[in-house]
């Protein structure tokens, strides 16, 4: 990882059905977020996704991309145009800097149909011995026994594939 490296971009279909979701499990009530004819009246033209559910797909969006050990520090973001069902949002990120201790700031854009939904920066932990040693343009003024990769932990295991386990019918 280092200052410039682009991420993948991550392409997140908005539905009626994720901007409910997303509102009512931030348990932001608002009727924009749920009540089409609400929303019409308030001068929208639809329902439109929360700055929470954003918020929640911008993290997903960098961790999806760091692994699960990554920790998110900061998340600052600004709305711009809405999400609005039917839309596509495409999220992507750059990595603007890079401290020795593998923590990274990330520019992120998320674009839809009607513009920029969503920009902002992102200080995200990366806890790998080998993003420690790369990271930093000073990594050779660091001592080799603190920047040197020690002891790893074993990746993690795949997750197993879901089983479909049939459900014994009742009889009687």
């Amino acid at each position: 990882m280092r200052a410039g490296d682009t991420l993948p971009p991550l392409t997140v279909p908005i539905t009626r059905i994720l901007i409910v979701a997303g509102a009512v499990a931030s348990r932001d009530f608002q009727d924009v977020h749920h009540d089409v004819e609400a929303a019409k009246e308030k001068g929208s033209p639809d329902i439109f996704m929360n700055i929470l559910t954003t918020n929640g797909l911008v993290g997903r969006y960098i961790t999806d991309h760091f692994g699960p050990r990554a920790s998110l520090r900061k998340v600052a973001i600004r709305l711009g145009a809405p999400n609005y069902p039917g839309d596509t949002m495409v999220l992507t990120g750059t990595v603007t800097s890079v401290e020795p201790d593998g923590t990274a700031q990330v520019r992120v854009v998320g674009a839809n149909g009607i513009g920029q939904h969503v920009s902002g920066t992102v200080t995200v932990a990366v806890p790998d011995p080998d993003v420690v040693a790369l990271a930093a343009p000073l990594a050779d003024a660091v001592p080799a026994s603190v920047a040197a990769p020690g002891p790893r932990s074993p990746a993690p295991a795949p997750a197993p594939d879901l089983v479909a386990v049939p459900v014994a019918e009742e009889t009687g």
